[in-house]
């Protein structure tokens, strides 16, 4: 008489060492993200080797003072962005070849250029900043 002998295996695993090992990452990163430091970064404008020409549509140029120009016409920030609106009220159908270059001066503060990058973000418009070639 042959006994057959049945296995079973367990299809089953143990899940308290994949949420031991997932509370540790999460403590990990916890800690670790109130180490970093929010003002880390020293910006500098950039200078560049690329020789690609963007097409332009709209300058605007910023310098160290903080006095905006809309295609060489000096405004205030206000102006700039009315004027950025209009021009793109004007070209609806066309609204992803409308194209931004920011033209900075060296040593211009970043925030007047990330204010010129969040106006053309909320016109969802295409924005570029222009750089000096490297000699």
């Amino acid at each position: 008489m042959a006994l057959k002998k049945r296995n079973k295996i367990s299809a089953e695993f143990s899940m308290s060492s994949l949420t031991d090992i997932i509370f540790l990452l999460l403590i990990f990163f916890m800690l670790t993200s109130t180490l970093v430091s929010q003002n880390a970064l020293n910006l500098k404008l950039p200078s560049s080797s690329s020789k690609a020409v963007a097409p332009q549509s709209i300058a605007v140029s910023i310098e160290k003072q903080g006095r905006f120009y809309y295609n060489g016409k000096r405004m205030n920030l206000s102006e700039v962005e009315s004027n950025l609106r209009n021009a793109v009220r004007s070209t609806q159908s066309n609204r992803d070849k409308i194209t931004i270059s920011i033209v900075s001066e060296r040593g211009t503060p970043i925030e007047y250029v990330v204010q010129v990058m969040d106006m053309a973000n909320r016109l969802k418009v295409q924005a570029i900043l222009a750089t000096e070639p490297v000699k």
